[in-house]
């Protein structure tokens, strides 16, 4: 067998294995919990980061974009290819996480 099928291969096992893992240990300690009379509504979480998360997820998107954009510019300005769109890449990135942060900061909790 190839080697460079071996990789991705194993690459998402580990992944499948991790998931796995981290779902069967969630039930039985929850299955445990509940022998022993905890609140079964102890495990409902709230679903209000929901809007939140894509929120973040959006801007953490259009931070990108914007960053492939500035990296373009800075290499028609004569920057070199790769430092260009990986600097700007992660500082509009980083720019929208911070930005995503404060807006979801200025809400007030329910």
């Amino acid at each position: 067998m190839q080697v460079e099928i071996l990789v991705p291969l194993a690459f998402f096992a580990l992944v499948f294995g991790s998931w796995y893992l981290y779902v069967t240990t969630r039930n039985k300690e929850r299955l445990a919990l509940i022998e022993k009379g905890a609140d079964p509504k102890l495990f409902k979480t709230k679903d209000a980061g929901s809007a939140f998360r894509t929120l973040k997820l959006g801007l953490f998107f259009i931070g990108i974009a914007i960053g492939i954009i500035g990296g373009y510019f800075l290499t028609e300005g004569g920057m070199e290819e790769e430092p260009a769109y990986f600097s700007m890449i992660f500082l509009f990135g980083g720019v929208a996480l911070t930005s995503s942060y404060f807006l979801q900061k200025r809400q007030p909790e329910n």
